[in-house]
């Protein structure tokens, strides 16, 4: 490591600006990058030199201690602490020990895509996680359902090497972006019971990790849509159920529309309007346990239309009898 002129390598002075170090690193990084120069070990060598310079130019505190020692930097106790963002130099008799934690991100910025091996001096890094909406039926969240979501990828195409250019030309399969979107169909269980605003974790299905670093995962981000008979509150399910006038005053048994099935809702004589009935465990389900919460059922009474005449008279007769 002594007696490496990082200034010479990114081919910048001394009095360089923080946006001279960057620009420099991103056109020598994309020149040399190994994804690149398959094969080529020059290049690969000449990468991780590249990556070592910006790491210590970049950050205004390495940058001073290396100016100030020069050739001796790597003696240095601690250039950064611990949980600081960047690279981390520990001197010992075995040299240097590097701990890289945000280099993934400005090659991901520069190349488009999750890196490959070559990426961040070959240290692993745990690949970002994703979110993806989903919109799920009442019906659906009760009885829970499949779902096919297709997701976009980002890699480095292929046909230019991510320069956006065949020759002097711009390339055609990726317009000059250097990098090209594939579709990712994946299947998806939605659990019942699930509720609005739910994250359902899809272990190892999120961004490819860096330098052979685990993947990340995905979350369904789920939206119950409007009903338009119920309306839920936490597992429980609240409706308005008609009852007819005479049912109401003398009793009997209405049909309630559940998710489970038509059920039958008994009435007692004289039920008001407004009445709310409970239903027992036919609401939602527990999600991830066999439980139910309740349906609530406003009883809703619906008053007779076109009478008849023996009905108004018989109406008439109730009004004798029970007067005002």
């Amino acid at each position: 490591m002594a007696g490496r002129d990082y200034y010479g390598i990114l081919g910048i002075g001394r009095n360089a600006t923080q946006k001279d170090v960057k620009k420099a690193y991103r056109r020598l990084a994309r020149k040399f990058h190994p994804d690149l120069n398959p094969g080529d070990k020059s290049a690969e060598d000449k990468f991780k030199e590249i990556n070592e310079a910006y790491e210590i130019l970049s950050d205004s505190e390495k940058r001073r201690k290396y100016d100030r020692v020069g050739d001796e930097w790597q003696h240095a106790e601690q250039f950064a602490q611990p949980g600081q963002r960047g690279i981390r130099w520990d001197a010992g008799k075995g040299g240097a020990a590097f701990e890289f934690d945000d280099l993934s991100d400005i090659l991901g910025g520069l190349f488009g895509r999750a890196g490959s091996k070559s990426d961040a001096g070959h240290y692993p890094r745990h690949g970002r996680d994703m979110e993806y909406p989903i919109e799920v039926s009442l019906e659906e969240a009760y009885h829970g359902s499949k779902r096919t979501v297709q997701l976009q990828e980002e890699k480095l195409c292929a046909a230019c090497g991510g320069t956006g250019k065949v020759g002097n030309r711009i390339c055609t399969i990726c317009n000059g972006s250097g990098g090209v979107v594939n579709m990712r169909r994946l299947e998806v269980k939605i659990p019942p019971g699930v509720e609005n605003g739910s994250r359902i974790r899809m272990t190892g299905q999120g961004k490819t990790g860096y330098a052979g670093g685990v993947k990340g995962d995905l979350y369904l981000i789920v939206k119950i849509l409007p009903h338009q008979i119920f309306e839920r509150k936490g597992d429980d399910l609240y409706a308005e159920v008609e009852v007819p006038l005479v049912t109401a005053m003398l009793g009997g048994e209405v049909s309630v529309s559940g998710l489970s099935g038509r059920l039958i809702l008994r009435i007692p004589p004289e039920t008001q309007n407004g009445r709310i009935f409970r239903l027992v465990k036919k609401g939602m389900p527990h999600m991830g346990n066999s439980g139910y919460g309740n349906m609530l059922a406003k009883a809703q009474v619906v008053l007779p239309t076109h009478l008849t005449e023996s009905e108004k008279q018989l109406f008439e007769q109730l009004r004798s009898c029970r007067p005002v």
